[in-house]
């Protein structure tokens, strides 16, 4: 009897190898031609896929660290727990693990079982998850027993995604690339720490296009060699997910954490915030840390915060910003609030509309809502300026600042120092690295401008950026600016002014659009507000059915 009993015990716990026993599923890779196939004609080229799943991730590996707690969590925990977590506002889930429904442990198990379920079943999997942190469930436990009367801030036990450029050790760093698997950081990006300061849970990393999108050229936005192609939970192999965050995009949507941190250098988080119907802040470039991100520019790069409300995104804000020594753009704490979004109107703000979006039939809404709260909307014929030097400037910037954060900031036996390393990486079985080539980085590698001329170029940029919002502003006396998802994002990232994206409604094939609004530098606050005042007058968010 006792043997028995022992044999019993010893496949619960390893091997779940009687049929009464609960077992975990688990992921079986499949035959995706069929898919690949009838995405052929899609009327987006870029959406006409190679390859959809990864081919360097075990996703079954992920849910080891936590295979005993997923074992005692079902379906009836999650859809107890539902009504406190799914699309609740932090200060909402705040009030309910203060009135003991949950704990942070929950929480986080909540989450964790909502990537269990969704990302291993081949109809529902968004190829969202890159590695989740080992540790996370002991970190939640250990916060539900520290002291309860303390101050905490807002984001205290909070689980929230990091986009797979931010270092965050335990984690590897890939940038969603092959090369970079083996990029076990020496120590977490600053932002990470300033969010584990505040108490805030990391719960792993999230898939992304590969190289913030600045590696193939004509690619599916959203496809990396280490991820897969991510898919939008609002239409999987229908709608394009956006980019280069797409994997914090999809997975804030699907609800599978709090939030999520993208970063952008010219459009990555204002475009899967619209695909994927979120909050998005694209920063003023200096206001967060870049240290410990993988780059593109440091002349534009600026991570950022992903949500599905206004005011989670001022909460995570807050936390993000800080002066960082190790990064020669960063300045002092913007001061952002957040206790007072309830309350702020669009009252007596003027903001400028182009033309060219006017007739966009959401917009037409929006500026009605807009109108009716009392602002003026002042529209105009945008300053027509050269920026054909843009991309020279993100290749000339790259060139330098990769192999910056390969000999500052990555694991000392990655073997990368250039991006010409990377280049040859991938030619050794490109099929398998590169499916959609790597044009961007070839092209790169042949990049020759000096760097003085290189200094005279971004500056001519920049000011040439600024002229276009600033010739309006001026002449029309504006507060700040509406636009639509990323269609603005190139000049307000080469004239350094932030962006907030919110959601804006849906198209009739069901595909979502944000408002953007956009004002001059170090206006975070600003755009904060006006955000948060629209969202009051117009909330169509809706989560993904699939995901309900």
């Amino acid at each position: 009897m006792r043997l028995f009993s022992f044999i019993v015990f010893f496949c619960v716990l390893f091997f779940g190898c009687d049929s009464e026993i609960p077992r975990l599923s688990s992921w079986e890779p499949y035959d995706e031609t069929k898919e690949l196939i009838a995405n052929a004609d899609h009327p987006i080229k870029r959406m006409q896929y190679k390859r959809i799943q990864s081919q360097h991730i075990d996703r079954n590996s992920f849910f080891i660290p936590f295979k005993k707690a997923l074992l005692t969590f079902n379906q009836k925990d999650h859809d107890k727990l539902k009504p406190y977590i799914l699309e609740q506002n932090i200060p909402t889930i705040q009030n309910h693990i203060k009135a003991s429904r949950l704990t942070y442990e929950q929480l986080t198990l909540f989450y964790l079982y909502r990537i269990y379920k969704y990302e291993l079943d081949q109809n529902t999997f968004l190829n969202a998850i890159i590695s989740l942190n080992p540790n996370v469930l002991d970190e939640a436990r250990k916060l539900d027993h520290e002291t309860k009367d303390k101050a905490k801030h807002p984001l205290y036990g909070m689980p929230i995604l990091l986009k797979d450029n931010i270092d965050a050790v335990p984690m590897a760093s890939t940038a969603g690339a092959a090369a970079m698997a083996q990029n076990y950081p020496k120590k977490s990006a600053f932002i990470v720490e300033q969010l584990r300061s505040k108490g805030a849970l990391i719960l792993g990393k999230v898939n992304m296009s590969e190289w913030a999108y600045y590696f193939c050229q004509g690619c599916p936005v959203g496809y990396s060699a280490m991820g897969g192609q991510t898919l939008n939970p609002y239409g999987r192999k229908i709608f394009e997910t956006g980019g280069s965050s797409s994997g914090s995009g999809v997975a804030v949507a699907a609800n599978y954490a709090v939030a999520a941190i993208g970063s952008e250098t010219s459009g990555s988080i204002l475009s899967p915030s619209g695909k994927n119907s979120l909050v998005g802040l694209k920063p003023t470039i200096g206001a967060v840390s870049r240290s410990g991100i993988i780059p593109i520019s440091s002349s534009l790069d600026t991570a950022g915060p992903m949500t599905k409300n206004v005011i989670d995104n001022a909460i995570l804000m807050s936390a993000l910003v800080g002066e960082d020594p190790l990064d020669n753009y960063s300045f002092e704490s913007l001061p952002i609030r957040f206790d007072h979004l309830d309350t702020v109107s669009l009252k007596g703000f003027r903001l400028g509309l182009n033309r060219n979006f006017e007739q966009d039939s959401l917009m037409k809404i929006a500026v009605a809502k807009i109108k009716s709260e009392g602002a003026e909307i002042i529209q105009f014929t945008p300053l027509k300026i050269n920026m054909d030097q843009f991309v020279r400037l993100l290749d000339v910037d790259m060139r330098s600042d990769l192999p910056h954060y390969f000999t500052t900031f990555a694991h000392s036996k990655l073997g990368l120092d250039s991006v010409k390393d990377v280049v040859d990486f991938n030619a050794k079985d490109s099929l398998l690295h590169a499916p959609y080539g790597q044009g961007i980085f070839q092209r790169i590698i042949k990049e020759n401008k000096s760097q003085a001329e290189f200094e005279a170029t971004k500056r001519v940029i920049m000011r040439t950026a600024q002229s276009y919002f600033q010739n309006a502003i001026e002449k029309y006396n504006l507060d700040a600016f509406l636009s639509i998802d990323n269609y603005s994002a190139r000049n307000a990232a080469a004239a350094h002014f932030p962006a907030l994206a919110v959601p804006m409604g849906y198209t009739a094939s069901g595909q979502p659009k944000n408002l953007t609004f956009i004002a001059p530098s170090k206006n975070e606050q600003l755009l904060l507000e006006l955000g948060a005042a629209f969202e009051r007058l117009h909330k169509p968010r809706q989560i993904p059915i699939l995901f309900q």
